[in-house]
């Protein structure tokens, strides 16, 4: 029996680090690096179906480094989530920090 169509994603607070098949580093922003900003940005997203990330919306974060971190994370892939042998999308949150030490 499958679900209806409209079901909300399942929340999920911490996806395993092994799922991500393509993470993609942001470029830190050079206006945000003279300005010395680092920081974490926070994202909630929707992990669709087939792995794509979608619904992309910042939570928290410095909006200098805001717009970064989602050019990045949506370019990141994930295997899909299963329950009950069916791929099913899944919302999570996603942090990315910027950080000058070492740069």
């Amino acid at each position: 029996m499958h679900p209806p169509a409209n079901v909300a994603p399942l929340r999920i607070s911490h996806i395993n680090e092994g799922n991500l098949i393509r993470r993609v580093q942001p470029a830190y922003p050079p206006l945000a690096r003279s300005a010395r900003i680092q920081g974490a940005v926070i994202l909630q997203a929707v992990i669709s179906r087939q792995g794509a990330i979608e619904n992309l919306k910042v939570l928290s974060g410095h909006p200098m480094l805001a717009p970064a971190a989602i050019d990045a994370v949506r370019q990141w892939r994930y295997r899909p989530y299963i329950l009950n042998n069916e791929p099913v999308e899944v919302e999570t949150l996603i942090t990315v920090n910027f950080s000058l030490a070492g740069n």
